[in-house]
């Protein structure tokens, strides 16, 4: 699939799709038209079923400059206008729109890996935080860039991050918009792991893509959806809706393959998920 904001590849043979952030020379920067495209080819590979996993990478010096400055100028966006009541509801729910394009990968039915490689800044945060895993080079760090030109980070960095670092953590980067290093990053678990450079970047991140493409796709969106359940509701109401998730899902054939597979310390063999219809 071809897009003016990304490429994306995807090897249906061994479920690893493969979308890379393909504007170096304007830092990979977002305008409104990258939000629906993004969320569109990410319900794409969701509807079809045959994505297992998605590496969410880039070209350039940075994974990504966020929203491009432009945006906020002049003419460029009419939904910034607030002046009346009415522009004021077409504005939220424009925002909610935007907001939806990143929930599309936290709604994913496979985990999304983000290999961070120099800046995720403002906008890219938001988006690095909706994924399941994130890596980064040695030289990356990441910033709520909102707050330096005097507006609220709003596309979901100040929701996701306190459910990924510690509370007081999100707050001091929200509040000063410090650029917090690949090894602070690491240190308080907003990456699970560091590489030297980009080229060991894409290769961690490949590795661990076969590993979970390896696995059972239908065990893999059992657990995405259980690990999602608990973490925006507490335990009791997430252990009742496991109950309700594995008398849905559990399947003593495809539990036969992986056993076997393991005991053989051969490759599995998985059907794929089923089509999706919106």
């Amino acid at each position: 699939m071809t897009s003016p904001y990304f490429r994306l590849d995807h090897d249906l043979a061994t479920g690893i799709a493969r979308l890379t952030l393909d504007r170096p020379g304007q830092m990979n920067t977002m305008d409104p038209g990258f939000f629906p495209a993004l969320r569109d080819a990410v319900r794409a590979l969701d509807d079809a079923g045959q994505t297992r996993v998605l590496v969410l990478g880039s070209t350039g010096k940075h994974f990504s400059a966020g929203m491009a400055l432009d945006v906020f100028a002049g003419d460029n966006m009419p939904m910034l206008d607030l002046s009346t009541a009415r522009k004021r509801q077409a504005f939220q729910t424009g925002l909610r729109r935007l907001m939806a394009c990143f929930d599309a990968i936290d709604e994913a039915r496979f985990p999304v890996i983000c290999a961070v490689q120099g800046g995720c800044i403002g906008g890219a945060l938001d988006l690095a935080a909706a994924c399941d895993i994130r890596l980064c080079t040695a030289d990356a760090f990441f910033t709520v860039q909102e707050i330096h030109i005097g507006m609220v980070a709003d596309l979901g960095s100040l929701q996701r991050l306190p459910k990924i670092v510690p509370q007081g953590v999100a707050r001091q980067m929200a509040y000063t918009g410090e650029r917090v290093g690949a090894d602070r990053a690491l240190a308080i678990g907003l990456v699970n792991a560091v590489l030297p450079d980009a080229a060991a970047l894409a290769a961690h991140a490949a590795d661990l893509a076969a590993q979970i493409a390896a696995k059972s796709p239908l065990a893999i969106a059992g657990s995405k959806l259980a690990l999602n359940q608990a973490r925006d509701h507490g335990t009791a109401e997430a252990l009742q809706q496991m109950t309700l998730l594995q008398s849905a899902i559990f399947d003593i054939d495809e539990m036969a393959r992986a056993i076997s597979a393991w005991k053989s310390k051969q490759p599995a063999v998985f059907e794929p998920l089923s089509p999706l219809e919106r």
